[in-house]
């Protein structure tokens, strides 16, 4: 409890300095319905996305638009699908198209429907880390299975303020682990990165690739 509270502290303090301190007006995070099943599919290849079911974000939460056939489940995610401290936790412009392999669609599309659920409920950054927290020690979340993994491919995501649609990349999610045992970020390493989510109990490490979901070559340029 006490260290919840530390964090707790540390969010409020970190908020008031962000540039997105607080929740914008929902209308601001939601897109035409049409539009956002065409940028979730451009997560990954046509030849993925195109039997994926798809999901899209409603007044009352993610709804499935489009039913799948592969197992794949691709969305779009919005700000607060970022870590607690990140500046860009209630930025309204972000848009994180992602298509989620089969075993990761089990471990997180449920995530992403209960953090959606608290955040239009109202809860604040730090109560919604803590419940998602008090939800996994309780066992109310599938376990993180082997070979989860994720296509973040797209050319019309918009990751943050100072990346805009980053590069195209892969994501796999492993259970807690050191960044160390990937040998991520170490010079020339194609592992660039590894974020940690303690409140969800798992990390995962970034691997950039060569082309767009659209076939087209990526360059490094301004990233």
């Amino acid at each position: 409890m006490l260290v919840v509270l530390s964090g707790a502290g540390q969010a409020r303090a970190q908020d008031a300095k962000a540039p997105y301190p607080n929740m914008a007006p929902l209308e601001q995070y939601l897109m035409d319905r049409n539009a956002e099943i065409a940028l979730a599919r451009s997560a990954a290849p046509d030849s993925i996305s195109g039997d994926a079911e798809v999901m899209v974000l409603g007044r009352h939460g993610y709804e499935t638009a489009v039913k799948g056939k592969n197992g794949f489940v691709c969305f779009v995610w919005r700000s607060w699908a970022s870590g607690i401290d990140d500046p860009n936790f209630w930025n309204p412009k972000l848009r994180g198209p992602v298509c989620l392999n089969p075993p990761a669609a089990r471990f997180n599309v449920p995530l992403t429907v209960k953090r959606t659920e608290l955040i239009l409920a109202g809860r604040s950054k730090s109560q919604v880390f803590a419940d998602i927290s008090s939800a996994f020690d309780k066992k109310e979340f599938p376990a993180l299975e082997p070979g989860a993994m994720c296509y973040m491919l797209s050319k019309q995501g918009y990751l943050d303020d100072s990346a805009g649609h980053w590069r195209p990349h892969l994501m796999f999610f492993v259970p807690l682990t050191e960044s160390a045992s990937w040998g991520a970020g170490l010079p020339g390493s194609p592992v660039v990165d590894a974020f940690t989510n303690t409140a969800e109990r798992h990390t995962v490490f970034l691997v950039p690739v060569a082309k767009w979901s659209d076939g087209t070559a990526a360059t490094t340029d301004g990233h």
